[in-house]
């Protein structure tokens, strides 16, 4: 536990640069910046549909992507995986330590993100907060997925910030509405899914609640896989 600790603070180290933090910050706070504005026009837009843009579908696989690649990519364009590597530490601990701290990092910029932007579009009537609630709850999950995939894809090549934007931006956007089969392997349409099936309101739901889950904890378990499997891969090349 003591190792896996020390994995966890190296990795908090790693994140804390100023330039990623004050990104992170900058673009968190556009959604809130745009309840602020609601509430100053006294507007009441629909905030399931604000939720799922800026939060789902621009705030949260953006964070997740810049700190999940940073977590491993970063040590390894640095170099200083090597001595990481080099240690008798199973590569499946070193891979899950990224992938928590990602995760963690994610949430507590989405989480609030999220609450505290639904709160101030919705207000706090019933509906709107069960919304907001169920919008929060699958942000939490989402975004671990998303830090899954984007940790696997820095340890897979040194363009992961290029590859993830494809991801989003291509398979999720422009050939999730035009091809269906894509909703299957697309961490968006399983987070509405969860919203739907966490009883919050959503316009147009592909993926149900149950099958949601499936797609997101999928999508940790692969990732952790395949990032453990580079790992050891590192080591026998390094060996070689």
């Amino acid at each position: 536990m003591s190792v896996f600790r020390a994995l966890l603070w190296i990795t908090v180290r790693v994140l804390l640069g100023r330039r990623r933090l004050l990104l992170m910050l900058g673009l968190a706070a556009v959604p809130v910046l745009l309840g602020v504005l609601v509430q100053l026009r006294g507007g009441r837009p629909d905030v399931s549909r604000v939720l799922g843009i800026l939060v789902v579908q621009t705030v949260m696989p953006i964070v997740a992507l810049i700190l999940g690649t940073a977590t491993l990519g970063s040590e390894i364009e640095d170099g200083t995986a090597v001595f990481l590597l080099v240690k008798p530490i199973p590569r499946w601990v070193i891979a899950l330590s990224k992938l928590v701290v990602a995760t963690i990092a994610t949430a507590l910029i989405v989480v609030p993100v999220t609450l505290l932007t639904g709160i101030l579009v919705g207000g706090s009537g019933s509906a709107a907060m069960g919304t907001t609630v169920a919008f929060a709850v699958a942000s939490l999950a989402g975004g671990a997925a998303y830090a899954a995939v984007f940790v696997a894809l820095s340890s897979l090549t040194a363009r992961a910030l290029v590859a993830g934007l494809v991801y989003v931006l291509l398979w999720e956007g422009a050939l999730g509405g035009l091809l269906e089969g894509t909703r299957f392997l697309s961490i968006r349409q399983a987070t509405l899914g969860l919203v739907a099936g966490l009883g919050g309101e959503v316009k147009s739901v592909t993926i149900d609640g149950g099958v949601a889950v499936i797609v997101l904890i999928a999508a940790v378990i692969l990732s952790l896989t395949i990032t453990s499997w580079r790992l050891v891969s590192f080591e026998l090349r390094g060996g070689d």
